[in-house]
């Protein structure tokens, strides 16, 4: 049976940590573990999601769930309530529903003080790693027969009606992510007519009538080449060179968006050396299998720029077109041959190099899933036998996943991000006589998961920023800092830094708040926004450029509302507890920021979110960022306006919900059936809230408030719906503590800022009282 392990090292020599492992969360499988009353629980929640895949994709997460509340014996002694139609909100029903709420969640916090979940959904993330260690012959000892078990119950789990994979878990089939799982299933054992349901057939037909794998975008085609079932003939050129380019030109590796930086850098040292993993029996059968026409036929050159309809999103234009192919006729054959291939010696040389500085700087853990692969199998390529291989297998189960819907990989963690939100919902919850050894162990969590230090060495020449004094989206180890997760950390250790210390524990020392502040300063770029990772700096005409057909906005950074949001939170917050810590430069900064906020707003009066889908998302952010810099309703167009495009999109049932197909069409696109999503609809609420709708007409309050109510399980759990995160416009991605987090958050504040009547009611007195009494409220 499965279990999670948190903050756990294991005993593999080749794997070392900043802060023993804090945040760490790792799958194992013990064959031993469980009693058969728990192993039919687990085949249930299986059963049970396998028999309604179509109506909601995304798991409910609930191994690591189900293992957590029996050995916290977690029992809910908190009555549940309803609102009947035609029945008030009394503040009695909303504060039983917050702690409800409040006392499951809180038993679902790990030992390390942060909460656990899944953050997945792309179906392109797994697959990789799966051929990662084929070609390194790694498969059978990292994935052993009940690792390859739960990935293909994954994989048969999310294999859409018509045959195909969607790009993410929600979306339309795709030739890169059907193929992707095809070649994926027949590596893990499955014949060509084999798997669940007849998954293989119905996967090779899909592909087939959609023209072969020759249409599979230039991701695709990139790991194809290397696996053998492509040439790098056919693929648009990716010259380890760039890595030489001077700083002053517009096109520097160090102007790149991190992400995208660290996706080509190894992709390029593969193929500037034409790597290709050992021709086996299995992939002469995959060569037979994939493609219309015999192998040893295709003219390479003429499918370089196929891209199947299904997975076009960023077309490219003529001119890319142009570039792409005067660096395949003319640079790349140059490059190739003596004289200049001793350039190219040299380029992988520093590419290699740069691939090390990264890695070693993440302690292997890399900035994401995708790099991880990726570096890992170029430390392969480079010296299989060496010790950075080693020590990127020894950080793989930091990705690994496993929940009802079977074994994923996740994006890299959402640890300190979830867990600063978790904080901020309890502490609004007003219950820290119940929960103040919650509070503490999350506190202890946040203060150890800050980044003590800058990347190693002159790390400006290694194209990185500032990351003393920030946090990361994972955990410390990971190193890469992000604005948002930064802001929202502060906020934490702020706010508990107001509360009693005997109960919350003592405070995050100044200098260490003073360090988040000069990351939070640091980022904010010309317009007044902040970047996430890095600030920008390259002109926007580069993303004209951008080498994917399925993501948007991956050349460059971009500045977005929700980490400029966030930031006005902390630093106003920050002001009032440290006024006379750079004043001038904190209030010129937050200017700037209302500023560029109120500069990209929709016509409709929305915001587009970039990381949760989407306009509500947005629009969430934005408000609590406006109202926190002193703007109100009555004095501020913008909020009056986005204040507007919420009450006008509340659905018949007192929410909100909106579709993923919002987030790449940029336009706010309703749920079908306009149906509400309860992660959606708090975050609204919170919008609303902070618009001071509730001094106006506390009606629309009053109707989100109850769909909330009424939707709470009989444990204190609400449903999983919809995925509501989202990335690079196209891809949507699951985090599946959000349905916890944010309709508790919004409960909480609704129950603070809301008047409510007092009535009676029958509840539960407060923990470890099991019963019911009559009171008089």
């Amino acid at each position: 049976m499965w279990r999670l392990k948190v903050a756990d090292g294991g005993n593999d020599s080749f794997i070392y940590s900043t802060n023993n492992f804090v945040g760490r969360q790792i799958w194992e499988f013990d064959p031993h573990y469980g009693t058969p009353e728990e192993l039919a629980e687990v085949e249930a929640a299986r059963e049970n999601f396998w028999e309604n895949r179509y109506q909601v994709q995304a798991s409910s997460d609930l191994l690591w769930r189900m293992q957590f509340l029996r050995e916290k014996n977690f029992k809910q002694t908190i009555a549940q309530v309803k609102v009947e139609d035609g029945e008030e909100i009394t503040k009695e029903t909303a504060t039983t529903a917050v702690r409800r709420s409040a006392h499951f969640f809180s038993a679902l916090q790990a030992s390390d003080g942060h909460w656990p979940a899944e953050n997945a959904g792309p179906l392109f993330f797994l697959p990789p790693l799966v051929f990662c260690l084929y070609i390194t012959r790694h498969l059978d000892t990292v994935l052993p027969r009940e690792y390859r078990k739960e990935i293909l119950r994954y994989l048969y789990c999310h294999q859409n009606e018509d045959g195909g994979w969607g790009f993410h878990i929600e979306g339309h089939s795709t030739m890169f992510c059907t193929t992707f799982s095809y070649i994926c299933m027949r590596i893990l054992g499955e014949g060509p007519d084999g798997g669940k349901d007849s998954a293989c057939a119905r996967g090779r037909k899909w592909i087939r009538d959609h023209g072969g794998v020759a249409f599979i975008p230039s991701w695709g085609k990139t790991w194809l080449s290397i696996l053998g079932l492509f040439d790098w003939s056919g693929c648009n050129p990716m010259p380890p060179e760039f890595w030489f380019f001077p700083s002053f030109l517009p096109m520097h590796p160090g102007r790149m968006f991190c992400h995208c930086r660290m996706v080509y850098m190894p992709m390029s040292y593969l193929y500037g050396r034409r790597f290709v993993g050992p021709i086996t029996p299995l992939i002469l059968e995959l060569r037979q299998e994939l493609f219309l026409q015999p192998y040893n036929e295709i003219n390479w050159k003429k499918v370089r720029h196929l891209c199947a309809k299904e997975d076009l999103y960023y077309p490219h234009s003529l001119i890319q077109d142009l570039m792409w192919d005067s660096l395949y006729i003319c640079t790349e054959p140059l490059l190739t041959h003596w004289p200049f291939n001793k350039l190219r010696e040299k380029a992988l040389e520093v590419t290699m190099k740069l691939i090390h500085y990264e890695d070693e700087n993440s302690r292997y853990i890399t900035i994401g899933c995708i790099q991880k692969s990726l570096c890992m199998l170029a430390c392969w390529a480079e010296n299989p036998n060496g010790d950075y291989f080693k020590k990127h297998l020894a950080r793989i189960p930091d990705y690994i996943w496993v929940a009802e819907d079977g074994m994923t990989m996740q994006s890299f963690g959402s640890q300190a991000w979830d867990t600063s939100f978790a904080l901020q919902a309890l502490i609004a919850c007003n219950m820290t006589n119940e929960i103040g050894t919650i509070l503490k162990k999350g506190h202890e969590f946040i203060k150890e998961s800050q980044v003590k230090e800058n990347p190693s060495g002159d790390f400006k020449s290694m194209f990185r920023h500032i990351s003393k004094g920030s946090w990361t989206f994972s955990d410390q180890d990971n190193g890469w800092q992000i604005s948002d997760g930064t802001a929202e950390g502060l906020k934490c250790c702020l706010l508990l830094s107001m509360m009693p210390p005997e109960i919350v524990g003592m405070k995050m020392e100044s200098e260490q708040l003073f360090d988040a502040v000069n990351i939070l300063l640091s980022l904010q770029c010309k317009n007044g926004g902040l970047a996430v990772w890095e600030p920008t700096g390259a002109p926007k005409w580069l993303e004209l450029l951008n080498p994917t057909e399925f993501f948007a906005n991956v050349v460059l950074e971009h500045e977005y509302v929700e980490c400029s949001a966030s930031s006005i939170q902390a630093l106003e917050l920050f002001k009032k507890l440290y006024p006379g810590h750079r004043t001038n430069e904190i209030n010129n900064f937050i200017t700037n920021v209302v500023g560029f906020i109120e500069d990209v707003q929709m016509s409709d009066g929305s915001w587009y979110g970039n990381w949760g889908s989407c306009f509500i998302y947005g629009t969430w952010f934005s408000l609590g960022g406006l109202a926190a810099a002193g703007k109100t309703y009555h004095n501020c167009l913008a909020i009056r306006r986005g204040v507007e495009f919420l009450l006008k999109s509340q659905s018949d049932d007192g929410g909100w919900g909106e579709s993923w197909v919002s987030c790449p069409k940029e336009k706010y696109i309703p749920l079908e059936g306009n149906r509400s999503n309860l992660v959606q609809t708090a975050w609204a609420l919170m919008g609303l809230l902070h618009s001071g709708q509730a001094e106006r007409d506390p009606t629309p309050l009053h109707r989100a408030a109850k769909l909330l109510i009424n939707y709470q399980m009989e444990d204190g759990d609400f449903p999983q719906q919809e995925v509501t995160g989202v990335f690079m416009k196209n891809c949507m991605l699951h985090y599946a503590n959000y349905r916890n987090i944010f309709p508790l958050w919004a409960l909480a504040e609704y129950v603070r800022w809301v008047p409510l009547p007092r009535g009676l009611l029958h509840c539960n007195v407060i923990h470890g009282f099991v019963g019911e009494k009559l009171i008089q409220c």
